[in-house]
């Protein structure tokens, strides 16, 4: 009988620790953060896929000067962005072929484990909207 009881738990332990580790190693990691400079409470969040190999679903959530008035906006790009080393380098302007009333955003960072910081800006030159340059740190959640 106690042979059994320890064959199960074994078999049960495995299982557990196996679900544990797929479901935690492997799942997509959300993060959210903050900006060190520029309007107070604007927010960026993405996402890590699950291979840890792309970044995507960046958002800003916050005020733009848009024709010299400040606007709240929540946009991003939809386009994910390739992480090569733990960095991400890229401007992506949406859509591709927009010219000068494209959304245009330029993404720099670095992601090491739950922690990740960088630049931020989105603009769009031909309405004369611009979040600027802003340095953002975020964690995974």
């Amino acid at each position: 009988m106690l042979n059994g009881f320890s064959r199960c738990w074994r078999i049960c332990t495995a299982t557990v620790l196996l679900f544990f580790c797929y479901t935690h190693s492997f799942a997509q990691k959300i993060y959210k953060g903050h900006f060190s400079n520029g309007y107070t409470g604007a927010t960026i969040s993405f996402t890590v896929s699950k291979d840890g190999k792309w970044l995507q679903n960046i958002t800003f959530d916050g005020y733009w000067r848009c024709g010299g008035i400040s606007e709240k906006i929540k946009a991003g790009p939809d386009k994910a962005i390739a992480i090569k080393n733990g960095e991400v380098h890229t401007v992506i302007t949406e859509p591709e072929n927009g010219g000068s009333s494209a959304f245009r955003f330029s993404l720099d960072g670095t992601l090491n484990g739950n922690k990740a910081s960088g630049t931020f800006r989105m603009n769009i030159n031909a309405l004369s909207c611009d979040t600027y340059l802003l340095r953002w740190s975020a964690m995974a959640k």
